[in-house]
């Protein structure tokens, strides 16, 4: 039981992955490719918000889909194009190629985004399904923390557009995952209603406002790391005069603190609830995230600073993120990819508009970013709030 456990969690880390990898690998990688384009770093920044927007837009096509076919079809169409159009990113000739070329890799990747999810709940549920998300998290770590490093390596001795083929090969990999290793937990469903059945439980869980509650905590909770993504190798890099190969280790600190505080979170979620788990946690991510702000627009402009306060701050996530998806799919059964897919589009969705701002705002220092992040932290907060008070699914 607990090999098929760890099996389970090592196979659906590895898909999970995927995707993040093919946002963290290039991002040293910002003023190499801003140079050779001849562009402003912004419009760099829009193939990743491009990314985003892809993921967020066609997971409410393949959640759908999963419940309908089962799970593993979507998987094999979502890499396969992956896989394909990272290589078309590799030969993209100019900028506005590049974005499109990244909107296309979003599209194949939140087929591994939004599906591995539902697997997950078709497996297990409650603290189950936390502590089987938590240890999938661990395998996925591996990309925040490697994909910087090889993405630095890979522009240091080569072209970026190395990276692209790189990624593509881990595609193909996930690929071979599904195909060889993956079981099939959810029984194609043929009967009536299809796709319009699917959108009907759509309006269901959008009328659900716990369910929408819990989703925009993750949400705004996400998309302040996601501003992160946007703005810290150009802060770093550029601003701050670090190399590469820095900031990829400050990029990978900071997504340790927010993987390794995911492992205790179905210990604490057993112990004192999973809402209070989450509200204590909401409470220190927004006054770490104000100190940070305060400090910024005090004119404090040093990059340990931003470094540690964030260090702190985004462990604080890992008890946030998890806890909220449990909670929000916990009552979900049957249409569990759907409902999966409906957060995962909100959620990137949000990211997306976030991303796209950090871009637009953009004035060479850190404000920008802290600003962006601060913002998300207290609707988070404000959202909590209102959201613990409907109905509990934990005591």
């Amino acid at each position: 039981m607990q090999s098929a456990f760890l099996r389970n969690a090592l196979i659906l880390g590895m898909l999970s992955a995927v995707g993040p990898f093919a946002i963290d690998m290039y991002l040293p990688a910002f003023p190499a490719i801003a140079r050779e384009y001849q562009v402003d770093v912004s419009g760099v920044q829009m193939s990743l918000m491009s990314f985003f927007l892809a993921v967020a837009l066609c997971q409410s096509v393949y959640g759908p889909l999963s419940d309908r076919f089962g799970r593993k079809p979507p998987l094999y169409a979502g890499l396969g194009l992956f896989a394909l159009a990272s290589i078309g990113c590799s030969f993209a000739p100019n900028v506005e190629t590049l974005i499109a070329f990244r909107f296309l890799q979003g599209v194949g990747s939140c087929a591994a985004m939004v599906i591995p999810r539902a697997i997950i709940r078709d497996l297990h549920t409650g603290h189950e399904a936390a502590r089987l998300m938590a240890t999938s998290m661990l395998v996925f770590s591996v990309s925040p923390i490697l994909a910087p490093l090889a993405g630095s390596a890979l522009t240091a001795f080569f072209s970026w557009r190395v990276i692209f083929w790189a990624i593509a090969l881990i595609g193909l990999g996930g690929l071979a995952v599904v195909l060889f290793l993956l079981p099939e937990t959810h029984k194609p469903d043929q009967g009536k209603g299809g796709i319009a059945q699917a959108f009907r439980t759509y309006g269901s869980l959008l009328r659900d406002r716990r369910f929408l509650g819990l989703t925009f905590i993750g949400g705004f909770s996400q998309a302040s790391f996601f501003a992160y993504l946007a703005g810290s190798s150009v802060i770093f890099i550029q601003h701050f005069g670090m190399t590469p190969s820095a900031y990829s280790m400050i990029f990978a600190s900071n997504a340790i603190a927010f993987i390794g505080s995911a492992q205790f979170n179905s210990t604490l979620m057993r112990r004192f609830g999973a809402e209070r788990v989450v509200r204590i946690a909401i409470s220190c991510f927004a006054s770490l995230v104000t100190l940070l702000f305060v400090l910024t627009v005090s004119g404090v402009d040093n990059a340990f600073v931003l470094w540690g306060l964030l260090f702190v701050s985004f462990g604080c996530l890992g008890f946030i993120i998890p806890s909220t998806a449990v909670l929000a799919l916990e009552e979900q059964g049957a249409v569990a990819g759907t409902a999966s897919a409906l957060m995962g589009t909100l959620q990137l969705g949000t990211g997306a508009v976030i991303i796209a701002l950090v871009s637009a705002l953009y004035d060479g220092t850190s404000i920008s970013m802290v600003s962006a992040i601060f913002f998300c932290a207290l609707v988070a907060l404000a959202l909590s709030f209102r959201t613990m008070k409907l109905r509990r699914v934990y005591p």
